[in-house]
């Protein structure tokens, strides 16, 4: 597995990686939809823009995963956010290549760039009931708020 840094050029990948990150437990959510929320555009639209920051694994050249963060403005929040200056993450791996400790190797990669960065924390939110959860707080993220069925999640640097 090979783990690079996401542009713009990835934009398909993360938009396709947003929409199994909503679908997470099962398909509720489409593509048009996705398109025309704008809270969901939140987490693409301008990527990567200034304190952005994003990966993508790829397994025989094809991408299999991604995680990136964006460091939202406070009145264009997104669902995780905590700060302006702390990016709030979305992470994601296509189901063929779930299991495989994608999610995890891009988890710590982009931890370690946050790190190399100096950006002091990053976010998340998860819904109740998601596996990913385990991954989260094995990294190191604990709860810092919620929100309806949700909780928003941190890592301080």
């Amino acid at each position: 597995m090979q783990i690079r840094d996401a542009d713009a050029r990835d934009l398909p990948f993360l938009e396709r990686i947003l929409l199994e990150a909503y679908n997470w437990s099962e398909q509720r959510f489409t593509l048009d939809w996705l398109r025309g929320d704008e809270m969901a555009r939140r987490y693409l639209d301008g990527f990567p823009g200034d304190g952005d920051l994003g990966l993508v694994a790829l397994i025989d050249d094809a991408p299999v995963g991604a995680v990136w963060g964006r460091a939202l403005p406070a009145d264009r929040a997104g669902y995780g956010f905590v700060a302006p200056d702390i990016p709030e993450l979305t992470l994601g791996v296509v189901p063929q290549a779930r299991g495989r400790g994608v999610g995890s190797r891009l988890m710590a990669a982009v931890i370690g760039a946050a790190e190399q960065r100096g950006i002091r924390g990053l976010s998340l939110s998860v819904e109740d009931g998601n596996a990913a959860r385990r991954l989260y707080e094995s990294a190191g993220f604990t709860v810092a708020g919620r929100n309806g069925g949700s909780d928003t999640m941190v890592r301080w640097g």
